[in-house]
Order: structure tokens, then sequence, then C-alpha cells
């Protein structure tokens, strides 16, 4: 290996000023900062003017989450001789400014002395988002569940102690209204961790002819059951469309959330339909919800099917139409937000036929 590789004089000519990382390279039993390009000076928030030239470990004193000094507890220079680098970490500065940090030791050869040590730097602020997100999950999960599992506890209680005092219907109503919120628990679960498939790329389906008009007859009944009005929902099925090739229970679950995202956003009738796909692909079934809401603004269609989208809305977990598109296309098809009749949202989910 040659000097020059091991150090090059000339990294700003070789083009390490337009890397989107931060890189700092310290040469020498000295430890002496050689380069610092301008990304590094960003994320540092020190100068390379005050930083070339000086021990790398006086110049940048970085520490771990502890408080300890991370190059006491690597010492790049006096470590195994066998080691090459370590891998992403997250490290402050004195000055509290937060760094993923990665580090290369270069060595003329195996199990020589550490001639030079290149650091890499990243902001830590996309890891500081990922968090945000990742807590405002929990948060929202924490009162999704707490609801549901507030009114089983109360019921169930008020039942196991007073159960010779409620009529027949009395208990009936409260044992029905236990297993709807218990349904919304187990519903609010299955949502996570098809997440979590979806995200791994692990979700599968098992697609097979599922009869269509009953499937939206049902998401009908289920609301009018809840107290909503027959007269808000209106439901059509095109000629020749009998059934959609999909696995019945992801079926369900596209269905649950497009309809309960009409009803969230829409201020009435809501559209629900089954007709033939006129999309470029195979011959496919579109489902199609549309609410007479306000609409989504186009520069907004592809973000509703982000994680955490809510829009505005004050409940739920911001995960049913990310987990309608990840389900829609692990049958094959696409969905998309289209504009409505009257200016609502217009939301269509295509099966494709597998026949």
């Amino acid at each position: 290996m040659s000097e020059r590789y091991i150090v090059p004089d000339d990294l700003a000519a070789n083009g390490l000023e337009f890397i989107p990382d931060g890189l700092v390279a310290a040469i020498g039993p000295e430890r002496t900062v050689r380069f610092m390009n301008t990304r590094a000076e960003r994320i540092t928030g020190l100068r390379a003017s005050d930083v070339v030239g000086r021990d790398v470990v006086e110049a940048l004193p970085l520490q771990d989450l502890g408080g300890d000094s991370w190059w006491e507890l690597t010492d790049p220079w006096h470590g195994l001789d066998t080691r090459t680098g370590h891998r992403e970490r997250l490290l402050v500065l004195p000055s509290g400014r937060e760094l993923l940090v990665t580090a290369q030791y270069n060595r003329r050869g195996r199990r020589q002395p550490v001639v030079a040590v290149v650091l890499g730097l990243r902001d830590a602020e996309g890891r500081r988002r990922a968090e945000k997100e990742s807590a405002a999950l929990l948060t929202s999960v924490a009162h999704e569940l707490r609801s549901p599992l507030t009114g089983v506890k109360g019921f169930s209680s008020t039942l196991l102690r007073n159960w010779d005092r409620f009529t027949d219907d009395q208990k009936r109503l409260m044992l029905e209204t236990i297993e709807a919120d218990a349904d919304r628990v187990t519903r609010l679960i299955t949502e996570l961790l098809d997440t979590s498939r979806i995200g791994a790329g692990r979700l599968t389906v098992h697609a097979v002819p599922v009869p269509v008009r009953p499937r939206l007859e049902a998401q009908v009944e289920r609301r009018v059951a809840a107290g909503a009005e027959r007269e808000q929902f209106e439901l059509h099925v095109g000629d020749g469309v009998d059934v959609v090739w999909a696995d019945p229970d992801r079926l369900e679950q596209v269905l649950t959330n497009l309809v309960d995202n009409a009803l969230r956003h829409g201020r009435g009738r809501v559209h629900i339909a089954a007709e033939r796909a006129g999309w470029e692909g195979p011959a496919a079934v579109d489902v199609v919800v549309t609410d007479d809401g306000d609409g989504i603004a186009p520069q907004h269609r592809e973000l509703v099917f982000s994680r955490f989208w809510q829009a505005g809305a004050k409940h739920g977990t911001g995960l049913g139409l990310y987990l309608v598109r990840g389900l829609v296309e692990a049958h094959g098809g696409e969905v998309v937000v289209e504009k409505g009749p009257t200016g609502g949202a217009r939301l269509r989910a295509t099966f494709p036929d597998l026949e």
C-alpha cells in the first residue's frame, strides 16, 4: 500500500469536498489532522483552520453519551493491531452537537501500526427524527389502546361485581361492548405487526376470488350497527364485477381503513364502489371509496401514504393509508388518490385478476 493511498495530500482535489458526509483525516503517531472538508465544518460547528494541524484528540474531543472520551475508549493508535475501524456510533462534542461517527484505521500492512485515522461524520438529525417518529407512534398506540382497554376493564369489572343486578339485555349490551373493544385492540396490534412486515419486505398474501358485494355491504352494516345513518353510505358494484382476487383478511383491512379514512375526513356521504379497472396493467378490479370532504391537495397525494401521516387528525395512529398501500402492492396492485366528483378525496385500490 502506497503512502499516497494511506494519506493522500490532495484530498480536496480528489473530490472529497463534494461528498455528502463530513471527513476528517489524522496521520502519524502525533495524530495530526491533515484534512477536514467543508461538510465536516458544518456538522461539527468547527472551522478547518482551527482543526487542521492539531492533535485530533484535542481538536475533536468526541465523547460517548455517558460523557467518557471516545478516544480513550477506542485508542486507535495503541489498541489491538487487528482492528480496521469502528462502525457508526452516536457521539457528542463538548458543545452538545451530536454526530454519527465512523472510523477507519489505515495501516501499511497487516498488524502494522496505524498510520492514519479517517473519520466519517454525519449529522444526527436524521436519527433524531426517526426517534421522534417512534416516540410519536408509541404515544399514538398508547392512546388508541387505552380507550378500548378502559372499556373492557370497566364493563367486565361491573359485570363480575353486579351480575345478578342486571337484566339479560343489559348484560348482552355490556358483553357486546367488551367484544367490540377487544376487536379494536386486536385490529391495532395487527396493524402494527403488518407495518413491521411491510417495512421489512416480509408481508405475504394468499389471494383467492372473494365475492365483492357482500364485503362492501358488510362495511356499511358494521358502521350502521355502530350508530351511523344508513343514508350516509352509497354502494355500487359495476356490471360483471362479481369477485375480487385478494387475501380475504387483507381485503377487509384495506376496506376498513379506506372507509374509516373517508368517515374521518369527509363531512357526509361516503361512496363505496367496485368496478372494472381502467389501468394499463392486467385485468383488475378497482375498489373505490369517495368522500365529500375538502379533498387532498395534489402535493399531499403521495405523502398521505407515509407512516404517521395524520393531516391534522387528532386521533388514530397515522398508519391506515400506509398499510393500505403496502397491502394492495403486496397483491400486485396499486392505490392512488384522485379528486372525487364533488371535490372530496377518491381513493382507488386496484386488485389484479389472477385467473
